[in-house]
């Protein structure tokens, strides 16, 4: 039969670390006079965007809508780049974050406008794409 701890001192305490330091450019874009959401206003607004451009996918057509998520994260990566100081925006180093935002809102962006249905660009390396994917050996 195990005994049971009761002693609340028998706890391990919180390690914090203490070689990593916060990303540059991540201090809150206003001071603490301001509301949550305004203080953070550079994410706020990628969030908002985005939170569009997936109303816009549900209700109206998936490409407008793609395009408008595409275009919030275009936003967050100008944002970061161009803003000093952009909160829960700043993740990594601003290089690494403007990269991941562009990759993706570029990706997003290229899916919407190659997709199959009368795509507003045409690819000819796509073309024949469905031939080799999912072929089997």
């Amino acid at each position: 039969m195990s005994a049971v701890r009761t002693n609340r001192s028998a706890r391990r305490r919180t390690v914090r670390s203490s070689g990593t330091l916060p990303p540059e450019g991540s201090g809150a874009a206003m001071d603490r006079d301001h509301a949550l959401p305004v203080r953070q206003w550079p994410i706020t607004l990628v969030f908002v965007v985005v939170g569009l451009g997936l109303v816009v996918t549900w209700a109206v057509d998936f490409r407008y809508g793609l395009l408008v998520l595409g275009a919030g994260f275009g936003i967050g990566a100008l944002l970061r780049l161009l803003v000093p100081e952009v909160g829960l925006l700043a993740v990594r180093s601003r290089f690494t974050d403007v990269l991941v935002l562009l990759f993706f809102g570029t990706a997003i962006v290229l899916l919407a406008l190659v997709a199959p249905q009368n795509p507003w660009l045409h690819l000819p390396a796509l073309e024949n794409i469905g031939k080799y994917v999912g072929r089997q050996h």
